[in-house]
């Protein structure tokens, strides 16, 4: 089914940035006076001979949510910031789902970002011994590990990994 084309009042968008521009594209919006939300979460990182840094880190890098109007949509690339603004056809859903994200960031529990894993999904692994290794995910429901596959033979080895380690191949 195609989607429909984004009405002429403003809608939501989910825009793409570049590689760390996060933050800088959330104050071009703001500059722009364009409603967005950035979600961040505290973070910290340890650095050998000056203790540990805090900071705040984008809850899913690399994406800001805008409410935009064609009008201004334009002034969003001004900057070279973002790469695209994808266009959402549930604006409920979407609400919803930003406003769960920031009741769950404002009750201050720890959370981790987790990739929605399905059966069949083409993943790469982005930590440790086995990092950039690719396989496919064998059963979510009871995660086991991926399975990484030699076609020529029509073999597949089930390597056991976290899921935490595995990042979605698009």
């Amino acid at each position: 089914m195609p989607s429909r084309q984004p009405p002429d009042e403003p809608q939501w968008f989910v825009c793409h940035t570049m590689a760390r521009c996060e933050k800088k594209f959330a104050a071009l919006l703001e500059r722009e006076s364009i409603p967005h939300y950035l979600p961040l979460i505290r973070s910290a990182k340890r650095y050998p001979g000056s203790g540990t840094k805090h900071f705040e880190k984008p809850l899913f890098p690399g994406y800001v949510f805008a409410e935009i109007s064609p009008a201004k949509k334009n002034r969003i690339y001004q900057r070279d910031l973002v790469a695209r603004a994808l266009w959402v056809e549930d604006q409920a859903l979407l609400l919803r789902q930003l406003d769960e994200v920031r009741t769950i960031l404002a009750s201050g529990v720890k959370i981790t970002l987790q990739p929605l894993l399905q059966k069949g999904r083409r993943v790469r692994i982005n930590a440790g011994p086995l990092m950039g290794v690719e396989g496919i995910v064998d059963n979510p429901d009871d995660p086991r590990g991926i399975v990484v596959s030699v076609d020529v033979m029509r073999q597949g080895i089930l390597v056991p990994i976290d899921p935490e380690y595995l990042e979605p191949i698009t």
